[in-house]
């Protein structure tokens, strides 16, 4: 079995179903041979890793242990779902306190036990808030550190294709920008379907503007959805997506989404947010993001809600204040 690179690819909360379908999807995938689990609650690690075993999967070297020393050390590529899960009735920010202490913790590790790691990607929610204190503490680029926020653009793709009956392949280019959350942005301008600009659509017969409003809707409710229908979170999904994200950073094939990623400009800035973004073996950059005057407002609610959010967690203590920053992490500018 060929594989992208030979180097070391942790996951973080590998016990959960998140973290157990990360570890099969990046295996699918042939991101590695050498895939280390760590999760703390060690018969579940073991099941994991038994079950891996099972699989019969060739030329592939699982290891698995409880010992965050150990799980971390050497480590080039790490994927983190390792925080509390969302339950019934909780939005992503009522986990903010606990997972943020999380992150907190989790930063401080990296930076002990593998400093040359090249990329993270944080998908425990609040994921631009976990994300965001996991890049301060581990003290790494924002270039090296990302968040699983391509979930919302998936979603508004499904439910464009259900309301208009045609395969998601005929849906393209759907994105959502700022908050990984229910003030998420959702943009219609970039949008085509089967070859045609959504935006010529809205208003039309074929989706009428409360018809688009109610797709907005349930995109940003989507993952409560998912809840409600399963009794449990989203797990497939981030797993699926999240593997992709490393695998592009690896040096693999492009993602094709919108990522969580330090923003900073002369408009957004001290904040981790869904952007368009490149994912290489170089690093996540940005790139150019425009929408029409309704889209940027949207984004500036958002942005001011994920600042709202940032300074709950500066005033919990978990991070110092915004201009002590650099001298947490003196690649944050």
């Amino acid at each position: 079995m060929e594989f992208v690179t030979n180097e070391k690819l942790t996951i973080v909360g590998a016990a959960g179903m998140i973290g157990s379908n990360m570890a099969q999807t990046a295996i699918m995938m042939g991101l590695t041979p050498n895939i280390c689990l760590y999760d703390p609650y060690a018969p579940g690690l073991e099941g994991v890793a038994e079950e891996l075993y099972h699989c019969g999967f060739e030329g592939v070297n699982v290891t698995f242990t409880s010992d965050i020393k150990e799980a971390l050390t050497g480590a080039k590529y790490i994927v983190n779902s390792g925080g509390a899960a969302r339950k019934a009735g909780m939005t992503r920010e009522d986990l903010l306190k606990g997972n943020a202490a999380i992150a907190e913790e989790f930063g401080k590790n990296v930076k002990q036990y593998c400093p040359d790691v090249k990329h993270i990607v944080v998908i425990f929610n609040p994921a631009d808030i976990t994300g965001l204190i996991t890049l301060l503490y581990s003290g790494l680029k924002p270039s090296q550190v990302t968040t699983l926020a391509a979930l919302d653009s998936t979603r508004l793709r499904s439910e464009l294709a259900k309301h208009f009956g045609v395969a998601m392949d005929a849906v393209e280019d759907c994105r959502t920008y700022g908050g990984h959350g229910e003030q998420m942005a959702v943009f219609a301008s970039t949008a085509k379907v089967n070859g045609k600009a959504l935006t010529d659509i809205i208003g039309t017969d074929a989706l009428t503007k409360e018809q688009w409003a109610e797709i907005q809707q349930k995109v940003t409710k989507g993952g409560a959805n998912i809840i409600n229908l399963r009794g449990r979170s989203s797990f497939q999904s981030p797993s699926y997506v999240s593997i992709e994200m490393i695998g592009a950073a690896m040096g693999g094939k492009a993602f094709r989404w919108p990522a969580g990623t330090y923003v900073s400009n002369d408009k957004y800035d001290h904040i981790m947010m869904a952007w368009e973004t490149s994912i290489t073996a170089d690093g996540c950059h940005c790139a150019a993001l425009n929408g029409t005057a309704e889209e940027q407002a949207a984004l500036d609610k958002s942005y001011e809600h994920l600042c709202a959010l940032r300074d709950e967690v500066i005033a919990m203590g978990v991070l110092p204040p915004v201009s002590e920053w650099n001298k947490l992490n003196p690649n944050i500018k």
